[in-house]
């Protein structure tokens, strides 16, 4: 039995972690924007909180990994493995999960605007309280209402009216004060 691994609250940004064993490991809070993880093995790591965005996870494998609140903005993650994984207020906006096994996957309020999620097992998985937009790409057959999904429509700012910021969108980290 390997010891895992603890890189919790360290910063890889663009690290290349092609193929690495990363199984039960603590990322927790972690920064891993634009880190190569294809075919990754991180099967039950912690990612709560973990900064994935724009990481590459393509065919990773993430099975039971605890991915609350994680930023995966604009991840590649087609073929990944996230079958009985935790993405519970997850920002995927804009994430490509084509093809990707998320049997049993905790996504209660997870932020879905823009992810393409075609081809995608969801058989099992819990959408309650998830948000999409209408560009959502959804897998063939699926009913993002009858699931609990939201879908929102964005918000067009005219005269007289100002912008919202929606969230999990990159500029709802911006401290207006």
């Amino acid at each position: 039995m390997t010891e895992s691994v603890d890189l919790r609250s360290e910063v890889h940004a663009e690290a290349n972690l092609h193929g690495a064993d990363l199984r039960d490991a603590n990322l927790r809070r972690a920064d891993l924007r634009r880190a190569n993880l294809r075919d990754a093995y991180l099967g039950g790591a912690d990612l709560r909180d973990a900064d994935l965005r724009d990481a590459d996870l393509r065919s990773a494998d993430l099975q039971d990994a605890d991915l609350q609140d994680a930023d995966l903005q604009n991840a590649s993650l087609q073929n990944a493995n996230l079958g009985g994984a935790n993405l519970g207020g997850a920002n995927l906006w804009g994430a490509g999960l084509r093809d990707a096994n998320l049997w049993g996957a905790d996504l209660r309020g997870a932020n879905l605007r823009d992810v393409d999620l075609q081809d995608a097992d969801l058989r099992s998985a819990d959408l309650r309280g998830a948000v999409a937009s209408a560009s959502t790409r959804w897998p063939a057959g699926l009913d993002p209402a009858a699931v609990g999904v939201v879908v929102r429509t964005p918000v067009v700012a005219g005269p007289g009216v100002a912008p919202r910021v929606q969230p999990g969108h990159p500029g709802s980290r911006c401290d207006l004060r």
